[in-house]
């Protein structure tokens, strides 16, 4: 007689971690059921996703637990409840199809599940419910949080941006707070002063910063440009933090590789920023007045203007839509140079990408790919555009 090879998978998501339904009490039920079956369960036959939400499908153990089915090295897989396989009824669907074309049975401890058109309706129901449940929850944090945000409660943000410190309300007598840093403080108050007044870029920021010996949040003393320009933006410097910056919603495909990541997507949803009129203010601390604050992001609109010209006027069609296949940043246009061939003076200009800018990452080049000259470029991408107008899909 043949054994059966059973495994198990338990999830619980990162919401829930504080509650009794935890991955060991899972588990424990789950191996419970299996000495009743008769059954033994081998190390490698645990699939558990701590923290992971059941609204995706993208979980390292359920992953590697669908390559086990697909490879035949199941029989039948042990579940506390169909919601930890999946919150949406259409996940669960998609699951236990697939599982049972494997030849594999699923057992839920606490329903049995068939074949039955009655055993798929419930199913159905319980899946809903579970759906249901999940929406309901969310949009009751949701509005307990922006309740919160308009009576002026920090304890709502995520966390204390660079020049504070978070202060939570056990420590601070009930309200949380943020508390100026002053040695961070200072160099925030500079950084403005450098983009407001003195009216320098970005990277020459960075490039005093280093130079001067001024640590990161981390103790380094490379500073990244996106760091700086997010201290720029950050409105709770001139005193009212803002919550509801950004969003959760779908997904879109994905037209241009990210940075150090897979070329596909592999989330359901995403982040977006929301607009600054309906965002809410939480009053913080100011470490600049308001006028320093608007100066600089007035300046960093007149840098990103400027920084799509070159020193001759000229517009480079393809600067930051162009991304480097090595590292994933953008290649933006490079200063015109001169060239002399045959005692004619020729102008070029190239596509550089960014990671192979020693400068911006502290004295290291991330990427090792050349720069391109934009007039080859430019007719390329251009003889596909007009290729893709003559001939549409």
């Amino acid at each position: 007689m043949t054994s059966i090879r059973a495994a198990i998978y338990a999830r619980v998501s990162s919401e829930q971690q504080a509650s009794d339904s935890t991955i060991s009490s899972q588990i424990a039920a789950l191996e419970a059921r299996l000495a009743q079956d008769g059954l033994s369960l081998m190390p490698d036959e645990r699939f558990c996703d701590e923290g992971y939400s059941g609204a995706t499908l993208v979980r390292p153990a359920l992953e590697r637990l669908r390559d086990a089915v697909a490879a035949g090295h199941i029989d039948r897989i042990y579940v506390h409840s169909p919601d930890r396989l999946a919150r949406r009824y259409a996940y669960q669907v998609l699951l236990i199809d697939e599982f049972r074309r494997a030849g594999v049975e699923v057992v839920f401890l606490n329903r049995s599940i068939g074949l039955s058109p009655e055993d798929d309706l419930l199913l159905q129901v319980q899946g809903m419910v579970a759906e249901y449940e999940r929406a309901k929850i969310l949009e009751r944090s949701r509005r307990g949080k922006r309740h919160a945000a308009h009576q002026g409660e920090v304890s709502v943000l995520s966390g204390a941006p660079y020049g504070y410190r978070y202060i939570d309300k056990h420590i601070g007598g009930g309200v949380a707070r943020y508390e100026v840093q002053e040695d961070e403080a200072r160099i925030v108050r500079q950084i403005f002063q450098w983009i407001g007044r003195e009216r320098i870029s970005i990277g020459e920021v960075c490039r005093r910063l280093r130079t001067q010996g001024c640590p990161t949040r981390s103790g380094k003393l490379a500073w990244d440009r996106s760091t700086v320009a997010g201290i720029l933006k950050n409105p709770a410097y001139a005193g009212a933090a803002a919550f509801g910056k950004t969003r959760v919603g779908p997904l879109p495909a994905r037209l241009r590789p990210v940075r150090g990541g897979a070329e596909q997507p592999r989330r359901a949803y995403g982040v977006y920023d929301v607009a600054p009129e309906a965002w809410i203010s939480v009053p913080v601390p100011p470490l600049i007045d308001a006028a320093l604050a608007e100066a600089a992001v007035e300046q960093l609109a007149e840098n990103r203007r400027r920084s799509r010209q070159s020193a001759r006027g000229q517009r480079y069609l393809l600067q930051g839509l162009v991304v480097c296949r090595q590292c994933g940043y953008a290649y933006y246009g490079k200063a015109v140079s001169l060239a002399s061939a045959k005692g004619q003076r020729r102008h070029y200009a190239y596509y550089r990408c960014c990671g192979s800018d020693a400068y911006r990452f502290g004295g290291e080049r991330l990427c090792a790919n050349q720069q391109v000259r934009t007039d080859r470029l430019d007719e390329a991408v251009w003889r596909e555009v007009e290729r893709v107008l003559e001939e549409p899909v």
